[in-house]
């Protein structure tokens, strides 16, 4: 009798031979379909909504909902022009990976379990405190993006400069900085009046004025700043803020300087990034995120402490907490390699294999010219905006991302503004190429972040001429619409 949840080797391999089929047809022709699609609640509902299955339904079925219902109809963050957000294009052989990362289903917690797996991924972990410029000392832990790195950098910071929670303890950041850092700060209990946004200056990085200003008048109030989050890459603009000024201020005032570099930290790999980013290697700790500039599937982001023993401190259980389980394997303790003693997970997954597996395979030389591309689009890009008197620059190319606004002087701001929202639901529903915007002093502005490797001048400038027929195709609606109201 077969066991339960089990398939024969025939049918393992018919399905492995139809799961394949479709990714590969997924890269081949990824151009070529549509970069967005949602469905309202009521058609998801009438099309994927079914009760509990008691019996199994046969397995090309589910794949065909899948391939007709399922995976056409969302972002697709890996295509040629998908310029909105962060993009996350993929390649082949680190979807290999995450296969069979699955397939084994590696515990990769700590080093009994998993020692030649959790070598790989203080391999994965070196070559990224290499890029950054961090050394010997420091080391790291794979998480699953920079939500949970920044959440974990905080952590690292709170317990090396407080020791523990403290209500009279500030942290910093700039009115750019990502939400997740905010949000993690509220998980671990920070206050709204422990957490400053300082002001940015014309270039949007995070002015030091401003934040010498906060801290002396908390110190003045009796606070206790502790933490300065910087960014290297912006996702709004792809700024980078001053970080060699931000370490000076932190190392006279005995604060903790982390990077949130999720977005833009990976392109240091290159000569442009690492010009782009002075001062990184001054860093208390880093995020940055594989599955964006590094070309990974999602989940992979990492965070790069200075000083490894700080997250060794910050995440390790006391003995007298630690689980009666786990006694053979405290007996066979190896100091820098169980990774629950690093970060909030027990149960983890063998997250390097896939960007270890695909560094290997292609060599950072070709990770560099995929790099590479994201630079050389956003400037072309840049370019020709400019060529065109009816676009407005808002923030030049930087790090992969250029920021504009269409023009029209006979127009108020805010007719200005309606107008663009109203471009970009029109640009979505094309389909051509996905542009979204972003809020730049209180205003909108679309953004385009061009880093898929295969993302090409012709794409682009075919992209820019759609925006320019959406905003016209919008005015005219608002036209239509001040008539009929008459």
């Amino acid at each position: 009798m077969t066991p339960p949840l089990q398939l024969s080797r025939a049918d393992m391999q018919a399905l492995g031979e139809r799961a394949l089929a479709m990714v590969i047809d997924h890269f081949e022709t990824n151009r070529d379909a549509p970069t967005a699609r949602t469905l309202s609640r009521e058609d998801t509902v009438r099309l994927l909504h079914t009760p509990p299955p008691e019996e199994g339904t046969p397995i090309d079925v589910l794949l065909d909902t899948l391939a007709q219902h399922v995976f056409p109809n969302t972002f697709k963050a890996d295509h040629p022009r998908f310029y909105a957000f962060v993009p996350s294009p993929t390649n082949f052989v680190s979807v290999v990976g995450d296969f069979l990362m699955s397939g084994h289903n590696v515990f990769a917690g700590h080093w009994l379990a998993s020692s030649a797996a959790s070598q790989i991924e203080l391999t994965v972990i070196d070559w990224l405190r290499q890029a950054c410029g961090l050394g010997e000392g420091a080391g790291g832990i794979l998480v699953s993006g920079g939500s949970m790195a920044n959440l974990s950098a905080i952590v690292a910071a709170r317990e090396a400069k407080l020791g523990g929670h403290d209500m009279r303890a500030v942290v910093y950041c700039s009115d750019q900085t990502h939400s997740s850092m905010f949000k993690g700060l509220r998980i671990l209990g920070f206050g709204r009046e422990q957490r400053r946004a300082v002001a940015t200056d014309a270039q949007f990085r995070l002015s030091v004025p401003a934040l010498e200003a906060a801290m002396a008048a908390d110190r003045a109030a009796g606070r206790l700043p502790f933490c300065v989050v910087a960014n290297a890459g912006t996702t709004n603009t792809g700024t980078v803020d001053p970080l060699e000024e931000l370490a000076a201020v932190c190392a006279r005032e005995g604060l903790w300087l982390h990077v949130d570099g999720a977005y833009g930290a990976a392109a240091v790999l290159t000569e442009r990034g690492k010009a782009a980013m002075p001062g990184l290697a001054l860093a208390d700790s880093i995020t940055l995120d594989p599955h964006k500039w590094l070309f990974q599937p999602y989940e992979l982001g990492c965070l790069l402490v200075r000083d490894a023993r700080h997250l060794q401190q910050a995440f390790r259980i006391d003995d007298d907490d630690h689980a009666d389980y786990l006694a053979d394997v405290s007996r066979h303790i190896q100091q820098d390699v169980n990774f629950y003693d690093r970060g909030v997970q027990l149960t983890r997954s063998f997250k390097a294999l896939k960007l270890w597996l695909s560094m290997r395979a292609f060599g950072l030389a070709e990770f560099r010219r995929a790099i590479a591309v994201g630079f050389d689009m956003a400037e072309v890009a840049e370019a020709m905006l400019r060529e065109d008197p009816r676009w407005e620059i808002v923030t030049p190319a930087q790090l992969g991302i250029v920021t504009f606004r269409w023009r029209d002087d006979a127009e108020a701001p805010a007719v200005l503004d309606a107008r663009l929202r109203r471009a970009v639901d029109l640009m979505r529903a094309d389909g051509y190429a996905l542009v979204m915007s972003t809020m730049l002093k209180g205003r909108p502005a679309l953004r385009l972040c061009p880093i898929h490797p295969g993302a090409n001048a012709d794409e682009i400038r075919e992209t820019i001429a759609r925006l320019a027929q959406c905003c016209a195709m919008a005015a005219a609606e608002s036209a239509r619409a001040s008539i009929g109201s008459l």
